[in-house]
């Protein structure tokens, strides 16, 4: 009679484990954290953001992005996330609303000033607001308030008076970097 052998407990010869390549695809910087995009290089940075990472805060603008609730910083850079491939963005550093705070939770000086100044309304478009605004005062640390109203963002909770004073309340400590 011939043994049966368990093949729980059989070894497996070492040459059967073959590790798979590393997959080609597109690296990205987003918030400080290296990823590797395997699919559609063709593929809206939001979606890739909201539906691949998990990364919610960016908000959805319409197919043109207005309203300017989809805006991140590509390269340093406001950038609509609507309309910004990920093989456009590669090798690119992006940061989104949730790489404003610190490491230990602490929030960013002009998330501060916008909690300060109660200028969130229902939330939709803050991310957009905290976004533009930081972008704002890269270029302008003393923005004008002419400079303030051409932000491309829509608040229709009629947040736009509270916002301009956290960008105000930020300029004026200059603590936005």
């Amino acid at each position: 009679m011939a043994q049966v052998q368990d093949p729980i407990l059989t070894p497996h010869p070492t040459n059967a484990i073959v590790p798979e390549k590393v997959r080609e695809g597109i690296d990205l910087e987003i918030n400080g954290r290296t990823y590797r995009h395997t699919g559609d290089a063709q593929m809206p940075l939001l979606w890739y953001l909201r539906d691949i990472l998990r990364l919610t805060g960016t908000k959805y603008s319409g197919e043109h992005g207005e309203g300017g609730h989809d805006l991140v910083l590509v390269d340093g850079k406001l950038a609509s996330a609507t309309h910004v491939a990920v093989a456009d963005v590669a090798g690119k550093p992006i940061t989104t609303v949730e790489g404003l705070a610190a490491a230990d939770g602490k929030l960013h000086p002009l998330q501060q000033a916008f909690v300060d100044e109660d200028a969130i309304g229902c939330g939709y478009c803050t991310p957009g607001w905290l976004m533009a605004s930081l972008d704002l005062l890269n270029r302008h640390s003393q923005p004008s308030d002419n400079e303030i109203d051409q932000l491309p963002n829509l608040c229709r909770c009629g947040c736009q008076t509270r916002v301009r004073l956290a960008i105000k309340r930020v300029a004026s400590a200059g603590s936005h970097a």
